[in-house]
């Protein structure tokens, strides 16, 4: 094989996003050949002998690609000795998957798992803005301010202002609503942050779409395998790079 930048290859092996993996570079704990390298090095993965802490770093066969229903009360974490169920014992091999779409304890919906290094970048890094979809049950009706306020973006307790979101009301439930929202980014808890600062409690939060995969008939607990279109599709859909 030719040679291709170290964090391109621990991305593919599964040692999480090229990010992530520029870290383990930096941090002095890739060796080549028996030498530590920088960023900017590059190996073949086959020819030479690349190793994080010590182990053998061996790109996966094939690679698999998991639709998931992540129940509530179900972490999206792959890390700690937390005995509390993770979204990766749903799935065969779960612990040695990338999480795509990671979403807190109390809200529920589409997550992806895979061994793709490259698609999880595809899907995660910011400067894609790839779409993700929720369907959000709030305690009350919303009015026009409190929609066009989340429309424009919030500014959050840390000083951020919310990126702009696509909010429309689905239909009433109650003294309640379901929401459509669409965003393009995804810091953790920020739809329930959102939210709680509009003064709209959130009763339930579900994801119904990753860029083009949707949760389709999955329930609370399923998983099922990406077909090949579905791959091609989240690998080739259009992306609007800053």
């Amino acid at each position: 094989m030719a040679e291709e930048r170290i964090q391109k290859i621990l991305a593919r092996a599964g040692y999480g996003s090229r990010r992530g993996s520029e870290g383990l570079i930096t941090a002095g704990r890739v060796t080549v050949n028996g030498a530590r390298v920088e960023l900017g090095a590059k190996a073949d993965p086959v020819r030479d002998d690349i190793r994080v802490d010590g182990e053998r770093v061996t790109l996966p066969q094939e690679f698999v690609y998991y639709a998931v229903y992540k129940p509530r009360g179900v972490l999206s974490t792959t890390a700690g000795a937390d005995p509390r169920q993770k979204v990766t014992d749903l799935v065969p091999g779960g612990e040695h998957l990338h999480l795509v779409g990671r979403l807190d304890k109390d809200s529920e919906g589409l997550m992806l798992l895979t061994n793709d290094g490259e698609l999880t970048q595809r899907l995660t890094h910011p400067r894609y803005e790839q779409e993700k979809e929720y369907s959000v049950l709030v305690a009350r009706h919303p009015d026009h301010e409190q929609l066009a306020a989340w429309r424009r973006g919030v500014v959050l307790p840390d000083g951020e202002r919310s990126e702009p979101a696509d909010v429309r009301m689905e239909k009433a439930q109650g003294k309640g609503a379901w929401l459509r929202v669409i965003m393009h980014e995804g810091r953790k808890r920020e739809i329930r942050e959102i939210a709680r600062l509009l003064g709209l409690p959130i009763v339930k939060l579900i994801r119904v779409r990753i860029a083009s995969l949707r949760v389709g008939g999955l329930k609370t607990g399923q998983w099922r395998k990406l077909t090949s279109e579905e791959v091609a599709a989240l690998k080739t859909g259009k992306t609007k790079e800053r």
